[in-house]
């Protein structure tokens, strides 16, 4: 009976799950899916190592499954679906370790108490990362789990890099930039030597593009900037979060709209960025095939955005040798892509059209001075080899 690790990557209304085979060298995939819809209609999908579907299920409108729930059938699917493996670990993608926590951690019930303490600085993410460890520890308490975090990666940062202009006080209470989609940076570093040792040894900056979106500043494989911040708000637009505001614009929402705390949250979390300027939708795909003036108001905005943090970063780096587009924008939309290399130029980045429309890997010419790279990213990959290696030291 071959070893076998779940991972785990748990949202507001889903939870990804993969579940990979621990053999001499690596780990391989074996199932991968997700439950989606926990509160409203949930779905149930699963796929094979080589991406054909494998189970289905549709509980219909109305229905409440919850994680609980999901954790439920997705454990019953696994007896019966997977019943050749063995379960030796857990990996959870959490996304905020603060500034205590720069590798994966063996979960116990005082780390996890003190990554509930983390939750006011990642609230959309932090409470339903944290929602299956708990469950786990309950029912599982024979199997060990780990948790894998999204800023980790950036803490070799320099300091000045991780510093906001505050009060010493704030700074040693923990308010200082952390950085996330740590997981994905870390996996497109460890491939990065595979496709351009120059880029892998050099200045690179990663353009992770998705629903949530950041960009990252690598030197030598090592995080030295990123373009989020203290939260996962910070930086780009997003699909539904604001980016980068004034801080006087809170204040102002306060004293004049009269708005608290939490209508503050729910505004540059859940109702700004893409949707927000677009007044249509999210989702990148729907606002490229969309004729509104909107639309391509908040596609322009975005790749403003990017273009502005892309200059701020090759400052940071003092110099610019490849960038990587990676998530699901950085990987599918090739108009975004272009537009972006587009007005890069300047940087030494000169597009071949061609390679960008059949989706590279590289999609430069072949005399720029920068070369541009699309590279899918697997956290959950990193997760499950995180979870292997601490599991091995133990």
């Amino acid at each position: 009976m071959a070893d076998a690790i779940l991972v785990i990557n748990a949202g507001s209304s889903s939870i990804k799950f993969s579940v990979y085979v621990a053999g001499h060298g690596d780990v391989a995939l074996h199932v991968q899916g997700q439950v989606e819809g926990l509160f409203t209609a949930p779905r149930f999908t699963a796929k094979n190592g080589a991406g054909a579907v494998v189970s289905e299920r549709f509980w219909g409108n109305g229905i409440t499954l919850g994680h609980d729930g999901a954790l439920n059938y997705l454990a019953a699917f696994l007896r019966q679906g997977a019943s050749e493996l063995r379960l030796v670990g857990v990996g959870h993608r959490v996304v905020h370790g603060g500034p205590g926590h720069t590798r994966p951690v063996r979960l116990d019930r005082q780390v996890l108490a003190g990554l509930e303490t983390l939750i006011p600085l990642a609230p959309l993410h932090q409470p339903h990362n944290l929602t299956p460890i708990r469950i786990l520890m309950e029912r599982r308490s024979d199997v060990a789990q780990v948790a894998c975090f999204d800023t980790s990666f950036h803490r070799t940062n320099p300091p000045v890099a991780q510093l906001y202009a505050l009060p010493q006080a704030l700074t040693d209470a923990g308010v200082r930039r952390y950085g996330f989609h740590g997981l994905s940076y870390e996996y497109i570093a460890s491939v990065l030597p595979q496709f351009d040792a120059r880029a892998a040894a050099g200045k690179t900056i990663v353009l992770h593009l998705g629903s949530g979106a950041s960009m990252c500043a690598l030197e030598a494989g090592r995080s030295v900037a990123s373009t989020m911040g203290f939260t996962a708000v910070e930086g780009l637009p997003m699909g539904t979060r604001s980016g980068s505001l004034d801080p006087g614009l809170m204040l102002y929402l306060m004293d004049v709209h009269k708005m608290d705390a939490r209508a503050i949250e729910h505004l540059i979390y859940r109702e700004s960025g893409l949707l927000g300027v677009s007044g249509i939708s999210s989702d990148m795909r729907a606002l490229l095939a969309s004729e509104d003036a909107r639309a391509k108001l908040a596609i322009d905005l975005f790749v403003y955005r990017i273009g502005r943090e892309l200059g701020s970063l090759a400052a940071a780096l003092g110099g610019l040798d490849a960038v990587v587009f990676t998530a699901g924008i950085g990987e599918r939309a090739a108009p975004i892509r272009e537009r972006v290399c587009r007005d890069a130029a300047w940087l030494g980045v000169d597009l071949d059209p061609e390679a960008n429309a059949a989706g590279g890997p590289l999609i430069s010419t072949p005399n720029a001075r920068v070369a541009v790279w699309v590279i899918p990213t697997n956290e959950e990959l990193m997760i499950a080899r995180h979870t292997r290696r601490l599991l091995n030291d133990l």
